[in-house]
């Protein structure tokens, strides 16, 4: 029996214990056979989809191809790449049809663009390493967990620092700094 004013103090073995946490439940029951992917078109055949990952794997995304030949490359393949653009290496497009990049751009080692829905990147933007704009996710309360894509734009004279991650349907603001290693999720409100 604990004195007044001492509080009880647990016996060893008991705080030692394994301690069986409760077991999460999804608030909806997955379903992924049901998955169909409605609504989504990659807007290529296959042909041009499969000669795009062989070009970004074999040529584009490698140290040693001069960042000279990256716009062209991206250009070969449906994207629109102003002038002045700067694409590092280990940079990866998942497809360059549905990509668009303004006049004086930096885009640092590393970057993904998971780009299923347009991206929109204007003038004057930098990308850092390996930060990350995905225009992909799911609906999570859909028992098939559907598509739940939207574009992404980036405004003119923004900063996307280092590991930086813009998820879909966000507008990130003209001269906005997203910062080292946050999500940014949506368009802000005023």
């Amino acid at each position: 029996m604990p004195t007044p004013g001492r509080r009880a103090v647990p016996a060893l073995d008991a705080l030692l214990a394994p301690q069986t946490p409760e077991r999460h439940r999804p608030a909806v029951e997955r379903d992924l056979a049901a998955f169909t992917g409605a609504g989504y078109d990659k807007g290529r055949s296959r042909l041009w989809q499969a000669a795009w990952f062989a070009t970004m794997n074999l040529v584009f995304s490698k140290w040693w191809l001069p960042a000279r030949f990256r716009p062209p490359i991206l250009r070969a393949f449906g994207a629109r790449v102003g002038e002045r653009v700067l694409i590092r290496h280990r940079v990866r497009v998942l497809w360059p049809w549905q990509l668009s990049i303004g006049d004086d751009c930096w885009i640092g080692e590393g970057v993904w663009l998971l780009n299923l829905e347009p991206i929109t990147i204007e003038d004057d933007v930098c990308l850092s390493q390996e930060s990350m704009l995905c225009t992909g996710s799911h609906r999570h309360h859909d028992p098939a967990f559907e598509f739940d894509n939207g574009p992404i734009r980036i405004g003119r004279g923004a900063w996307v620092a280092a590991r930086a991650t813009v998820l879909r349907g966000t507008t990130v603001d003209a001269g906005e700094v997203v910062p080292a290693h946050a999500v940014r999720s949506r368009t802000r409100r005023p």
